[in-house]
């Protein structure tokens, strides 16, 4: 399926974009990608049908959805998933062959896969950007073919020391409306003041969260309870039962399945309680938000331990995993805070230093200089030409 957009202008350069599955993915190749138009570059969006699940991304932007597949469970869906992949691949080949783009920019998960696949057929550079702070199985496997690994955290796990020289820190990309809060100040905040804690699981929420968080509030002494205020995203399945948890301990707060004014949220939250999500991180350092982070045990890789450990060790966050993650321990956690305001505000200027604003600049630079390199040799088929580029 294609879903037509603008219309490219004559001789406009084409940047395909592949990425798919989940936010993680979408959220920082929509940024790249918008960076990368305003530059005056044609950009097309590969991706599986559930990329297109995500409200407000790639508006004006010509998608084609791929099919795809995870290579997970049995063989019966290890053998579905490959042919669902070469059919994607193939059909990825076709659109590139009837335009050839100057440059294939992955964005990880099995989503990429075909595009990618086919950009190297084609003998097309490409790039890929890691999200976490583990380099994920897709990325790993096309990492050699590629002109450029951009990377999020200061390390990455599972990146082999002969790709460095082709590596660049770049930070992973933020909506626009996220990265405009940084020039704010933190809110005020004092042993008085309303005390707003915003608590977050991904797109769909965690079950653990809605267990520990409400009862981690009914701990605290009654002083501080009655200055809490709470957001807090669950799962559908949760939303009563948190909600009548919160009423039952005497909290008015708001919760909802899903947050459409995260930026809003952000602004006047004082701590944040989270998964570790590489978006959730990017956001969170880019605003400059103390954190309380629980990762995913579950996670691939066990990534989301990884890049919490990177955003603790530079002061901005707690890392607290999930068997020790009980009422107790998140009350004293809680508690400590909101006993020093000012402890709180050092942690939220950490968190900020550990950030990196410029990402989706940066990379959307690095792609473009690309883009040049490939355009000047003609749309020459080998990447090596296009390394002293990056």
């Amino acid at each position: 399926m294609t879903q037509s957009a603008h219309k490219p202008l004559p001789n406009q350069p084409l940047i395909v974009v592949a990425a798919g599955g989940t936010g993680g993915h979408m959220v920082p190749a929509h940024a790249v990608s918008e960076r990368l138009r305003a530059k005056g570059y044609d950009v097309a969006l590969m991706t599986d049908e559930r990329g297109l699940r995500y409200p407000g991304l790639f508006g004006g932007v010509k998608t084609h959805v791929l099919a795809s597949g995870t290579l997970n469970g049995g063989l019966k869906g290890k053998i579905a998933s490959v042919r669902n992949i070469l059919a994607g691949t193939g059909e990825a080949h076709r659109l590139m062959q009837r335009r050839r783009p100057a440059v294939v920019v992955g964005f990880g998960g099995y989503p990429a896969l075909p595009a990618l696949l086919a950009a190297i057929g084609l003998r097309v550079p490409i790039a890929i950007h890691e999200q976490n702070a583990v380099l994920g199985r897709v990325n790993r496997l096309l990492a050699r073919f590629t002109t450029l690994i951009a990377t999020s955290f200061r390390q990455t796990q599972r990146l082999k020391p002969g790709l460095l020289k082709r590596t660049v820190l770049t930070g992973n990309p933020v909506r626009q409306d996220i990265l405009a809060l940084r020039d704010l100040p933190y809110p005020e905040f004092s042993e008085t003041s309303a005390f707003r804690i915003l608590v977050i699981g991904g797109s769909q929420g965690a079950k653990i969260l809605a267990d520990v968080v409400p009862a981690a509030i009914d701990l605290l002494p009654p002083e501080l309870k009655r200055r809490v205020r709470m957001t807090q995203q669950c799962r559908e399945a949760d939303l009563e039962t948190v909600r009548k948890l919160y009423s039952r301990v005497g909290i008015a707060a708001e919760c909802s399945a899903y947050i459409t004014d995260m930026a809003d949220k952000l602004r006047w939250s004082h701590l944040v309680i989270a998964r570790a999500g590489a978006s959730t991180l990017s956001e969170l350092t880019a605003v400059g938000r103390p954190s309380i982070l629980v990762p995913l045990p579950s996670a691939m890789d066990d990534h989301q331990t990884a890049n919490a450990r990177d955003v603790a060790d530079a002061g901005g966050a707690r890392l607290i995993p999930q068997a020790a993650f009980t009422p107790e321990a998140l009350a004293d956690a809680i508690k400590a805070w909101a006993a020093s305001p000012a402890a709180l505000l050092e942690v939220a200027a950490k968190a900020k230093a550990a950030g990196q604003p410029e990402a989706a600049e940066h990379l959307a630079q690095l792609i473009s200089r690309i883009a040049e390199a490939t355009s000047n040799t003609g749309g020459a088929s080998a990447p090596e030409h296009t390394k002293a580029a990056v």
